[in-house]
């Protein structure tokens, strides 16, 4: 039973390739219920290919998303026509999953009459902290996932000031790659984290990107090339790196990207002390559930009188209840588009959050900017 006031939404994730859904309550005073948050992994499906197939993700998300739907609904003890909206990822990401998710919310609209809310899925992220925590406005937000890594001043709902994104590779990337390049598997952020667990961080001096750099942008392309260097010269036995070598490789690499990310975020930090305070770091994307990375950012907060805030490890990574939120925020905002205009809404690829610091472009390259 709901209460006057009360909206309940059904969020859709298919950015990547996770297939999500889940039914989120915003409640009156404007705290969350989440009442069911189904979520469908399948990494063996691109195990063999070291990374996420664009193809093989969009199909399955065609399989399994009626089935994760219905599992969202069921876990809720709720139908269809209990909902007041439908939101959706509708960007960025991989864009045949993106294509799959967001159609589906819109013949759930249009055969419900709920509202449909297209959803930035690094809105999602940001908003993310609100659900879980109930994070007041405004907040500096680190966001590290796979595709993703950017600092961003979160001012209020809509109101998104980028101060500093990665030029190159994301962190998650860089994760990803030095699992592959030390025969770890996928998904690559876990598996380093396991290995690091048992090496040393100083035995590798890799190298510390952008340090004579002004502003708060992100670099992990030297790292990566550093740490294929490193492997490729390591001594061999059968072909494979011996396991002691292995497990201090990751833990440097680990290390130099804690370190680079605490570093950046420090500046960034200075800015924002210029015009909010008390300072408030929150921290989500899939990367953000890595233990050594949170504990290097806990201690640069304590070191400067900041709150760090990082939601549960299974709201960091992608959700179906982030993006239900957001767009429950937006229900509740009247921040939604006219039911002709959300139905028109394509699907992007790209959908930066907030544009660049003045004078400076998005990067990209032929395709576009860079989300």
């Amino acid at each position: 039973m709901k209460s006057a006031g009360e909206n309940i939404v059904l969020g859709i994730e298919t950015s990547c390739d996770d297939t999500a859904a889940a039914l989120v309550r915003r409640r009156v005073d404007g705290g969350a219920d989440i009442l069911s948050n189904a979520v469908w992994t399948d990494h063996d499906d691109h195990a063999a290919y070291g990374g996420v197939v664009p193809e093989i993700a969009a199909r399955s998300h065609v399989e399994r998303l009626d089935r994760v739907i219905a599992r969202a609904f069921d876990e809720a003890g709720m139908a269809v026509a209990d909902i007041d909206a439908v939101a959706a990822t509708a960007g960025p990401g991989l864009i045949g999953g993106v294509m799959v998710g967001l159609t589906a919310a819109k013949a759930i609209a249009m055969a419900s009459g709920a509202t449909l809310v297209p959803v930035n899925h690094l809105e999602g992220h940001a908003l993310t902290v609100r659900m879980t925590d109930r994070a007041e406005f405004p907040f500096l937000l680190l966001l590290i996932s796979g595709g993703h890594t950017q600092l961003v001043a979160v001012e209020g709902l809509g109101r998104y000031r980028r101060l500093g994104s990665t030029i190159d590779d994301a962190a998650g990337e860089a994760f990803d790659k030095t699992a592959k390049l030390l025969g770890l598997g996928q998904p690559g952020g876990p598996r380093v984290e396991s290995a690091a667990a048992g090496g040393r961080n100083d035995r590798y001096d890799l190298p510390e990107p952008l340090k004579r750099r002004d502003g708060c942008d992100f670099s992990f392309s030297g790292l990566k090339t550093a740490v294929r260097e490193i492997a490729e010269s390591a001594p061999r036995v059968n072909g494979a790196m011996a396991g002691q070598d292995v497990a201090d490789l990751a833990a440097s690499f680990q290390f130099a990207a804690a370190r680079h990310l605490a570093q950046r975020t420090e500046k960034a930090m200075d800015i924002i002390e210029q015009k909010f305070s008390p300072g408030r770091l929150v921290v989500a994307g899939g990367v953000a559930a890595n233990c050594a990375i949170k504990s290097m950012l806990s201690a640069l907060c304590e070191s400067k009188s900041w709150e760090l805030i990082a939601p549960p490890a299974k709201y960091c990574t992608d959700n179906a209840a982030m993006i239900a939120w957001a767009g429950a925020e937006r229900l509740a905002a009247g921040m939604t588009l006219d039911r002709e205009e959300a139905m028109a809404f394509a699907p992007r690829a790209r959908w930066p959050l907030a544009p660049p610091p003045e004078g400076r472009a998005l990067g990209g390259g032929r395709k576009g900017p860079k989300a």
